[in-house]
This record gives structure tokens, C-alpha cells and sequence, in this order.
């Protein structure tokens, strides 16, 4: 997980749209809001005048994969907010607030927007370059893709994964700043499947990345 991170408040982090990144997307998994890091899918369930609440979602669903469709229907069900295209936009906005803040050091903001296991897992690599000595000065570039490939709803607990692929310009440098590993004149494509969840009856419509992996 280390290597791939080196190579993500959702305001709903999924929620708000994050001012300072240019690949940053908003609400729905965006903009942070202390220990609230979104409600990634947060935007509001729309349609033309007369046109059935099912009749929209069914449409919406023609962007995800089928492997995923019965999960984001029985979320959408249940969230009557939630929309795969909003939730999106959040879930890139949370991946490059999520990445600047482990490149960064930042554990308040790691915490605020994801589970206790994966804040942990940030903040032990995070001690480790530390010790070490070592600091990195990564970019994200571009954010290439990002697409649902499952979702689950267990009530009240949704969860819903994403693959992101992004270009990502990493250096790693030495405590006398002496480049050791990458390059920032280079990007490097990265895929990361990223999962997220959150109690649908929550009072507040935030979502947590709570498993990562590579993919």
C-alpha cells in the first residue's frame, strides 16, 4: 500500500468540492469537514417534472457495471440522496484529499476521513519515513479514471468500491533533501481500488475509506 501511494473531508468527502486540487471533486465522496469526511454521494436526487424516483435511477444505473448495479440500487433505496454520478465526483475529490494528506503528514485530516484500521495502517507509514528520515514531494497529476466495481448494502452499512486509475509525479527525498527514489518531471500511472462505507441512518450523510488495495 506504501509503494502505491508513493507511485484523499468527503463534505458529504464526498461532499464539497476541495479548492486547493485541481482534480479535486466535491460532495459526495469532498470537501473535508473535520471527522464528517463526506457523505460521498451527496447530491440531490433530481428529474424532470412528473418523472417516477425509479424511473430516473434506472437510468443512472446504465453507467455501472452489472456486478454492481443491485448493490447501488439498494443504497440508492435506501438513501434516497445518493446518485452513482455524485458519489463519484466525491470519490475523486476524497482520493487526491486522501493521498495529499499521507504525502503530506497530515494525520488529522487521514482521520478525519477514513476508518480506524486504514488511518492506522496511514499513520504507521507515515512514523516509518519519519524515522527514516525521508520525505516525499508527490503530485497528482490527473486523475484518469474512476468507476464503481461493487457495491453492498448490509443495514444499515453501504460500502462501495472504486477503481481509480491517476497519474501521479512521486520523489522521495533523504532528511539532507537528497533525491533517493522517482522523479517529479516523470508521472506514473497508478490503479488503486479503494472501498468506502457508511451507516445510510447516520445523522450526517459521511462516507470513510475503510480498505485499500492495489488493482
Amino acid at each position: 500500500m506504501i509503494a502505491a501511494f508513493l507511485g484523499y473531508k468527503l463534505y458529504s468527502v464526498l461532499g464539497r468540492r476541495a479548492e486547493h486540487e485541481e482534480e479535486m471533486l466535491g460532495r459526495q465522496v469532498p470537501r473535508p469537514q473535520p471527522r464528517n469526511p463526506q457523505a460521498l454521494p451527496g447530491g440531490e436526487r433530481g428529474g424532470a417534472a412528473g418523472e417516477q424516483p425509479q424511473s430516473a435511477l434506472e437510468r443512472a444505473l446504465s453507467g455501472v457495471p452489472l456486478g454492481a448495479q443491485r448493490g447501488v440500487r439498494e443504497i440508492a433505496t435506501a438513501d434516497r440522496n445518493f446518485t452513482p454520478a455524485l458519489f463519484l465526483e466525491g470519490a475523486r475529490g476524497a482520493y487526491g484529499m486522501i493521498l495529499e494528506a499521507f504525502w503530506k503528514g497530515d494525520r488529522e485530516t487521514l482521520n478525519e476521513l477514513c476508518d480506524d484500521d486504514v488511518y492506522a495502517s496511514f499513520a504507521a507509514a507515515i512514523d516509518a519515513r519519519e524515522d527514516a528520515g525521508e520525505s516525499v514531494q508527490n503530485r497528482l497529476i490527473r486523475i484518469e479514471e474512476a468507476e464503481i466495481v461493487s457495491a453492498e448494502y448490509d443495514a444499515p452499512m453501504a460500502r462501495i468500491t472504486v477503481r481509480f486509475a491517476a497519474d501521479i509525479a512521486a520523489m522521495t527525498t533523504d532528511r539532507d533533501g537528497n533525491m533517493i527514489a522517482g522523479s517529479l518531471d516523470d508521472a506514473v500511472e497508478s490503479h488503486d481500488i479503494w472501498t468506502f462505507s457508511r451507516r445510510v441512518n447516520a445523522a450526517r450523510p459521511d462516507w470513510l475509506l475503510d480498505e485499500t488495495g492495489e488493482g
